[in-house]
């Protein structure tokens, strides 16, 4: 197999970039997530991939929820902060607000549409779990195109 072009062509893929938050007992916590997609419409499901050994996908264990914020193209510094590692405060939002809707998963206050998903199954799939939730909750708060991977210089896969 040529590898150069494996890993192009699998970055190719069109992703959405999403802040995907969760929760557990004591914490909220929040990630930027874009393996994401729907994969049944009766009931409403969606997958998101995350990679293994996280605490977000702790996390998602735990809670058995977790929340997926649509963020606006101007909001690429919210994400590029959820990027990052969490600060040793432990404070992964920052000034960033949010709310806890139906789920008690962070939606954040700039989002321009979220969904919030009840845990139905976790699949190990290579170095990420695939984790299948049912949307219980959903609003578009603003009628604007979402930001998505090749808006941006990053990649994530290959």
């Amino acid at each position: 197999m040529n590898e150069d072009a494996k890993r192009r062509l699998l970055r190719k893929i069109p992703y959405g970039l999403y802040i995907i938050g969760v929760k557990d007992k004591e914490s909220c916590h929040a990630f930027t997530g874009s393996w994401v997609s729907q994969c049944s419409m009766m009931p409403p499901r969606i997958m998101l991939g995350v990679r293994h050994g996280t605490h977000s996908l702790e996390m998602i264990k735990t809670g058995k929820v977790f929340s997926v914020n649509f963020m606006a193209k101007t909001d690429k510094k919210i994400l590029e902060q959820f990027f990052k590692a969490t600060p040793s405060s432990g404070d992964r939002f920052g000034d960033v607000e949010f709310s806890l809707k139906k789920t008690n998963t962070p939606v954040l206050k700039n989002a321009i549409a979220y969904l919030e998903c009840e845990v139905r199954d976790i699949f190990e799939a290579g170095d990420h779990s695939i984790v299948i939730g049912e949307v219980v909750e959903a609003e578009i708060t603003k009628d604007e195109p979402p930001l998505i991977m090749s808006d941006t210089p990053w990649h994530y896969g290959g």
